[in-house]
């Protein structure tokens, strides 16, 4: 692409304005800006839609000046934003859409502040940390009658688009219980996140994944009314990351458990950690395995099909079972470079619901089509709540461990309010969100 170039004046435009630069930005959506900068979006509805990437907020502007030097015979030049006053520049700037690639205990700022200045917005998992966050976030999106979604690109997995869809048609009957297993080396705590990891966990980073996937795929986001979440424990392991009596975490292992509208429970176990050897021959290590009345499902994300060795390139630079599904750069057999997977496919998907939004049809009617994509439960805030609520209840737990009361549980929707920890031993309870669930 020339860069330069004038953009054809009978599309529509998008404006994208990214907030945080790091690993997850460079994997998937500067992708998505390179391919897009080439091939508009279409659709019948909408017809050809550009997305630019006009704009990026960071704190020290670095990353961003980079990737302008990195990518300028490739896509037009953004606004390099950064500073204190970082997000307030982008947003002033003008972009339609704000992106939300920062650590998770920053989401919900950037995510607020956008919203307030009337902008579409993707998050990155987990959206926010407590449900109180969330209800704010979505009293605002619902005010200024924009998109607040979520992105949680597992869904897009072929594999579990394929256990979805055996359980929608009932081929698989009743879930009982289920192991998520997913763990990633040590560079991940120990270099890419070293500067924001203080007192944080592997639980919430990635079992968020499959916190989402259970409950989108067995709850009422499917096929089953009355599925409830009742009841959250975790537990994990200090000492390598940090200290091993203080608040950052190496592994946790969560436990979930949901009732179904027949009063039998289904337990869910999730196991994380980021302290993997870094020439584990694998990027990270991830597996399921979920259990019903008549049949079993098990999946290994990094066994599909490919492995392989190179002298002197794996297992470090190339991984011996690398998974090409989530991303994946391609020369393709006619001859064009293509870099694709469910890990872009997610946000290529928001761009679309965006696009569908705005030019789908006559102004009148955009508060249809807005609702029409609120409704897609796989990503929008409304349909996050159990996500969220989980996340919330696990740090409260963990929390509680790192004071010296391990063992606690958290109860949903019970009849102290809606998330209430108890602590083993003591009479008293902590409710961490009144409402219901």
């Amino acid at each position: 692409m020339n860069p330069n170039k004038t953009p054809n004046e009978d599309h529509k435009v998008l404006r994208v304005g990214m907030i945080g630069l790091g690993m997850i930005f460079d994997e998937t959506y500067k992708p998505v800006f390179l391919e897009l900068a080439n091939s508009p979006l279409y659709s019948p509805a909408t017809g050809p839609v550009d997305i630019r990437w006009t704009a990026a907020a960071t704190r020290t502007g670095t990353r961003g000046q980079n990737y302008l030097q990195q990518l300028k015979h490739l896509i037009p030049p953004f606004e390099n934003c950064h500073g204190d006053d970082a997000i307030q520049k982008l947003l002033a700037s003008n972009v339609d859409m704000v992106c939300v690639a920062t650590p998770d205990d920053r989401h919900f700022e950037a995510a607020k502040m956008a919203l307030l200045a009337g902008k579409h917005v993707l998050i990155e998992k987990p959206s926010v940390l407590t449900l109180k966050e969330l209800e704010q976030l979505q009293e605002i999106a619902d005010q200024k009658k924009v998109l607040a979604k979520v992105v949680y690109h597992k869904l897009a997995d072929p594999d579990h688009k394929k256990l979805r869809t055996h359980y929608a048609d009932s081929v698989f009957r009743h879930i009982n219980n289920g192991y998520c297993s997913l763990l990633e080396p040590k560079s991940i705590s120990g270099k890419q996140f070293a500067e924001w990891i203080v007192g944080r966990n592997p639980g919430t980073y990635v079992a968020v994944h499959y916190i989402k996937l259970i409950d989108f795929t067995f709850g009422p986001a499917s096929v089953q009314p009355g599925w409830e979440l009742i009841r959250i424990n975790a537990t994990g392991q200090r000492g390598l990351v940090g200290n091993a009596d203080g608040p950052t975490w190496d592994s946790c292992q969560l436990q979930i458990t949901y009732r179904h509208p027949d009063n039998r429970e289904a337990t869910f176990d999730i196991h994380t950690s980021w302290v993997m050897p870094d020439n584990f021959p694998g990027y990270v290590e991830q597996e399921v395995q979920f259990r019903f009345d008549n049949a079993i499902w098990n999946a290994h994300q990094r066994k599909r099909g490919v492995e392989m060795a190179i002298e002197d390139r794996t297992p470090n630079e190339l991984k011996n079972t690398p998974n090409y599904h989530y991303n994946g750069a391609f020369l393709e057999p006619w001859g064009k470079r293509s870099q694709r997977g469910y890990g872009l496919e997610i946000i290529h998907r928001f761009f679309e619901e965006v696009a569908f939004v705005e030019f789908a049809g006559p102004a009148p009617s955009r508060g249809d089509r807005l609702q029409s994509m609120k409704e897609l439960s796989y990503n929008d805030l409304s349909a996050d709540r159990n996500t969220v609520a989980i996340v919330q209840a696990m740090e409260a737990i963990l929390s509680e461990h790192v004071l010296g009361n391990p063992g606690a549980q958290v109860l949903v929707n019970g009849p102290d309010g809606g998330l209430v920890l108890y602590r083993p031993g003591k009479s008293e309870h902590l409710i961490l969100h009144a409402s219901k669930v």
